[in-house]
C-alpha cells in the first residue's frame, strides 16, 4: 500500500478498454510523474464509434477492466478520469475584451477576459468540455502568451471551446456508476494522448497526433504551442476487418486473427510471393491466399482514411505548417507499414508515439501506442492532484491567498494544451 496520491485512468475504446492505477511522485507540483501500479484491459462491448450502445455492456467491461487494475495495484479508486472522443464532438473559437482596470495587466484582467470569451452561448443538447486559451493580444499587439505585468488598455483572448453531446457524455457516465464508480472528470481523448506522447518542441513546430481507433480516426492538430483543430473520420481499425472480411470471405474474428499475424499496410513491404493459410470453415477446407491481396485491402483503405484526414487538415488551413509531421497513436499504429503508408501520403515525417516519459512501475504493460490515451489520462489526473495538493500542504494561506493560488492553478491548467 503507497502513501503516494493515487489516480486511476479509464480509456473505454470501441475495441478495448483499459484502466490503469497509479501512484503520484515526482517534482510537485510543476512536473508530476507516474507509478504504473497496476493495468487492467478487457475487450470493449456495448459502445460504438465512441459512444455507449448498451448501457449494461459497456459497465461490464467498465468493472472488469478496474477490478482488474485495481486488484493488481493491490489499491481500489473511487473516481475515474475517464477520456471521451466520437462524432459528437465539436470545437469552435470565440473570442473575448475587455478594457485594463489600472496601468499594468493584472491575473485578475486576465481572469476577466477568460470568462468573456468562455461565455459563448452553448445549445441545451450540448456541454462544456475544455476551455483553452489560445492567445492574448495587448493593444494592437498580438501572439502574446502571458500578457500579466504589461502595459496596455485592451486586452483580448482567442479560447478554443470543445463541447460533447450531453446525451453520450450522460450515458458515459452512468454507464461508470453502475459499474461502482464515480467520475472525476471527462476529458478528450485526443488532447489525453497528446499529454503521453507529443513534445513540446513537436507542438511548437506543428504536428498531427493521429489516433488511429477501432471505430473512428481521431486527429488533433498543434500548431505554435497550442491546440488548433480537432477531427474525426468515422472509420477505423474495424473497417480494415469489415473490408477483409467481404474481400476474403472469412468470418469476422477470422479476419481479425489475420489482420494481427499477417496485416500490413504498405503494399511495397510485402513480398508478392508470399502465401498465407486461411483459417479453414465448415463450408470451405484448406485454402491458401497471396498476401499481397490481403496487403492491397488494408492499403486501400488506411489510404482513403489518411486521405480523408489531409483533406480536414488542408481545409484548415494547417497545410505546410506541420513541421514536426505526424505522430500516430491507438490500436491501428501498431499494424506493420502503417507509419510508412502515412509518410507516403502526407510527405511528412512520421512516428509512432508510445508512452513511457514520466512513467515508471509497470512501464513494460503500457509501452504500445494503443495505451497512449489511458496514460495520457492519469497524467492529467496527476497534474490535477498535484496541484491539488500544493493548496492542501499550505495552511498559512487564507481567504484572498488561497483564491490567488487558485487562480494560478486554474490559469496554469488552462495552459496543458
Amino acid at each position: 500500500m503507497t502513501s503516494e496520491p493515487i489516480v486511476a485512468a479509464l480509456d473505454i475504446g470501441t475495441a478495448h478498454t483499459t484502466a490503469i492505477v497509479a501512484a503520484v511522485h515526482g517534482d510537485l507540483p510543476r512536473t508530476p510523474t507516474l507509478r504504473v501500479l497496476g493495468v487492467g484491459n478487457t475487450r470493449t462491448m456495448g459502445l460504438r464509434r465512441g459512444v455507449v450502445s448498451d448501457i449494461e455492456e459497456a459497465t461490464h467491461s467498465i468493472r472488469k477492466a478496474v477490478e482488474e487494475a485495481s486488484r493488481v495495484a493491490g489499491v481500489t479508486p473511487d473516481s475515474l478520469y475517464v477520456g471521451i472522443a466520437g462524432e459528437h464532438v465539436r470545437a469552435m473559437c470565440s473570442t473575448g475584451v475587455v478594457a485594463i482596470s489600472g496601468n499594468e495587466i493584472m491575473r485578475t484582467d486576465v481572469d476577466r477576459v477568460n470568462e468573456v470569451a468562455r461565455a459563448m452561448a452553448i445549445p441545451q443538447d450540448r456541454e462544456l468540455l475544455h476551455a483553452i486559451p489560445q492567445e492574448y493580444r495587448v493593444d494592437k499587439t498580438d501572439g502574446i502568451r502571458d500578457p500579466v505585468g504589461m502595459i496596455g488598455t485592451r486586452l483580448e483572448t482567442e479560447m478554443y471551446l470543445v463541447t460533447i453531446g450531453s446525451s453520450p457524455a450522460m450515458n458515459l457516465r452512468k454507464s461508470i456508476e453502475r459499474a461502482g464508480y464515480k467520475t472525476r472528470e471527462l476529458v478528450l481523448e485526443p488532447l489525453a494522448s497528446a499529454l503521453a506522447v507529443l513534445t513540446e518542441e513537436e507542438k511548437e513546430l506543428g504536428v498531427i497526433l493521429l489516433e488511429l481507433g477501432a471505430g473512428t480516426t481521431d486527429l488533433a492538430v498543434f500548431h505554435e504551442g497550442k491546440i488548433r483543430h480537432l477531427g474525426t473520420i468515422p472509420f477505423g481499425g474495424n473497417a480494415v476487418t469489415s473490408d477483409l472480411v467481404q474481400g476474403l470471405g472469412i468470418t469476422n474474428s477470422d479476419a481479425e486473427q489475420l489482420k494481427e499475424a499477417y496485416g500490413c499496410a504498405y503494399e511495397p513491404m510485402v513480398d508478392s510471393e508470399q502465401v498465407i493459410a486461411m483459417p479453414a470453415s465448415a463450408s470451405h477446407g484448406e485454402r491458401h491466399i497471396s498476401r499481397e491481396l490481403m496487403t492491397h485491402i488494408i492499403h486501400q483503405r488506411m489510404d482513403e482514411i489518411f486521405d480523408r484526414v489531409q483533406r480536414e487538415v488542408q481545409t484548415a488551413g494547417f497545410a505546410g505548417r506541420l513541421n514536426a509531421g505526424i505522430v500516430l497513436t491507438g490500436g491501428g499504429a501498431a499494424l506493420d507499414g502503417v507509419s510508412e503508408l502515412a509518410a507516403d501520403v502526407f510527405g511528412l515525417g512520421v512516428r509512432v508515439g508510445v508512452p513511457g516519459d514520466k512513467v515508471g512501475g509497470l512501464v513494460e504493460q503500457i509501452a504500445a501506442p494503443r495505451f497512449a490515451t489511458a496514460v495520457g489520462l492519469a497524467l492529467y489526473g496527476a497534474h490535477r492532484v498535484a496541484l491539488g495538493g500544493v493548496i492542501a500542504r499550505r495552511p498559512s494561506l487564507t481567504g484572498a491567498g488561497v483564491d490567488k493560488l487558485a487562480t494560478r492553478v486554474k490559469t496554469w491548467l488552462q495552459d496543458w494544451f
